[in-house]
């Protein structure tokens, strides 16, 4: 049967759907560049509050993008929900480099995160219902890659664009290149790739299991034809309408809160706040910080962060190689154990006033394992473990949950860090990893290599 896969054009739906994580991963850590200069420019610099909130407005969006995708995919379809996110990805990335006031400005930068709310939990979701099972692991990864090429794209972009900082100099003149002009050419490199996110995503076919679910089985089982074949579609038309005997009821929210599906929801959620609340994020949104408080100065930081993007790239590949071989629990359980143990040294490091390019390697070790664990497998878990006729709202669900994670953990890390130090915050991030490590050890269950189905009936039988 795998032979029979066609794989181009698997790859191409994948990669199509995959750009909303292109697109997510450029708009997430863009803002990260362009900081210190639209700080001097709108005059927050010395805000923490006003800086807080610049940072993580767009995460607010991400909450209202993510229910708005679960409420109306299960109505409307994936693919129209794509359309949508690229058409708000393109006027997000204009509008924000064009604005001269700082409440405009956040109001572009909600926007954009609506974008990223409805494509970080439909690409994943997409993927995962039309790849086959052998390599859905894999197809699903490719997403989180397309977010990690995003952020490597975003971090060059901003390193191409700023004018070159004088050695020693931590803070922008407001009259510089920089800040009157270069961060908004930093937001508006998006366009590029949203404009082409929009015109690919026309040509991908709906999710033939959510086709199924609106009883449009003919278009479905023409789809899985040109996937896989006739026995292919076949096989896989007579395993969803099994699957959909065990229950008729449609995605309601709900629904989620009662058996069967309550264990499942909790699973997902702790898993997906746990992706953010294992602390990594918080490099990239707050490198400048991060390293500025292990000794680097402004100009060296565009350049260290470059070589975080690279990183995450990099393991993002070793993921997409481990995730149908290794399997998902055992790399949630590697990089929640990896990341207990960095961020220990790490937090150590600081505490001691170590400084130079052994923060530098941390940090980036700190990343991969990161890019090859907990990054993809959280979306490939997601996209798996919960049943066909609930899995928008529960993906909208558990998706609002990480992001609502990411909010809080974008929001207060200047608070801990000006609290409890740079030491003392990556020590609580560590005991987070533990706690994280204990849990997914007791309660996760293995998914690699088994139909949307099987997953489906060997959960909710537990």
């Amino acid at each position: 049967m795998i032979s029979q896969i066609n794989r181009k054009f698997i790859y191409f739906i994948c990669c199509v759907s995959a750009m909303g994580g292109l697109l997510f991963g450029y708009d997430w850590v863009v803002i990260g560049g362009a900081k210190p200069f639209y700080e001097t420019f709108f005059g927050i610099a010395d805000n923490p509050s006003m800086q807080g909130l610049a940072m993580s407005i767009a995460i607010a969006g991400c909450l209202a993008g993510a229910m708005l995708a679960g409420f109306f995919a299960d109505r409307f379809g994936r693919k129209p929900l794509l359309i949508f996110s690229a058409i708000v990805f393109l006027a997000s990335a204009y509008m924000t480099g064009a604005v001269d006031t700082f409440t405009p400005f956040l109001i572009a930068r909600l926007m954009g995160g609506v974008a990223i709310g409805v494509a970080s939990g439909l690409s994943p979701m997409y993927i995962a219902e039309v790849s086959p099972p052998a390599t859905r692991g894999r197809m699903v990864s490719i997403n989180q890659l397309t977010i990690v090429l995003g952020i490597l794209a975003a971090q060059i972009v901003n390193l191409l664009i700023a004018e070159p900082m004088p050695a020693g100099m931590d803070t922008p003149p407001i009259d510089s290149w920089n800040c009157q002009h270069g961060w908004r050419w930093m937001f508006w490199a998006e366009g590029y790739p949203a404009a082409i996110f929009f015109l690919f995503v026309l040509f991908i076919p709906e999710s033939p299991r959510w086709l199924v679910m609106k009883g449009r089985t003919e278009k479905a089982s023409g789809i899985f034809r040109h996937i896989g074949g006739d026995s292919y579609a076949e096989m896989e038309m007579k395993a969803i309408k099994e699957a959909s005997k065990d229950g008729s009821e449609d995605g309601k929210l709900s629904t989620l809160f009662h058996r069967p599906y309550l264990a499942l929801i909790i699973l997902g959620i702790v898993i997906a706040v746990f992706q953010q609340w294992c602390g990594t994020n918080v490099i990239f949104n707050y490198a400048q910080e991060i390293f500025a408080n292990a000794g680097y100065d402004l100009g060296e930081m565009l350049f260290n962060i470059v070589l975080t993007g690279v990183t995450n790239v990099v393991f993002t590949f070793v993921a997409l190689y481990a995730v149908d071989r290794i399997g998902r629990k055992k790399l949630m359980l590697i990089g929640s154990g990896g990341l207990f143990a960095i961020y220990l040294i790490l937090g150590a490091c600081y505490y001691f006033h170590v400084s130079g390019f052994l923060m530098v390697i941390l940090v980036m070790g700190a990343i991969a394992c990161y890019a090859m664990t907990l990054g993809p497998v959280t979306w490939v878990l997601l996209a798996e473990i919960f049943p066909n006729r609930v899995r928008g709202i529960a993906m909208a669900v558990c998706t609002f949950a990480l992001w609502t994670g990411c909010f809080t953990l974008t929001y207060s890390f200047p608070i801990l860090n000006s609290s409890f130090g740079s030491y003392g915050t990556f020590w609580l991030y560590s005991g987070i990893c533990l706690a994280g490590f204990l849990y997914f050890r007791n309660k996760l269950t293995e998914t690699k290599g088994k139909t949307l189905e099987e997953i489906e009936k060997e959960l909710l039988s537990k």
